[in-house]
């Protein structure tokens, strides 16, 4: 599995759902392109993960951190994308 800046893409995508890291286009520059295809899926995975959890129904604040993960991923994933077509760079 690849690695960026020391860490798993697994790793880095958990960080990126808990708000440690931000991604931007300057973020997306170190990326290889076969390293940002991987990202992408990555990111995929983690979403449907999350996803996949047992939502908390009468919890306010895990239901709010919960949603707040899948919108930070979902952000990245599009910032990801519009990157990749500028780049010219295929993610399927």
């Amino acid at each position: 599995m690849p690695n960026v800046r020391g860490k798993s893409l697994k790793a880095l995508t958990m960080d990126v759902s808990e708000g440690y890291i931000a991604v931007n286009p300057l973020f997306l520059k170190l990326f290889e392109p076969e390293q940002l295809k991987e990202f992408y899926r990555e990111l995929s995975k983690t979403q449907n993960d999350i996803r996949g959890e047992r939502f908390p129904t009468n919890d306010l604040t895990s239901i709010r951190t919960r949603n707040l993960k899948l919108q930070r991923l979902h952000s990245t994933a599009m910032i990801v994308r519009n990157f990749a077509r500028e780049r010219k760079i295929l993610l399927v």
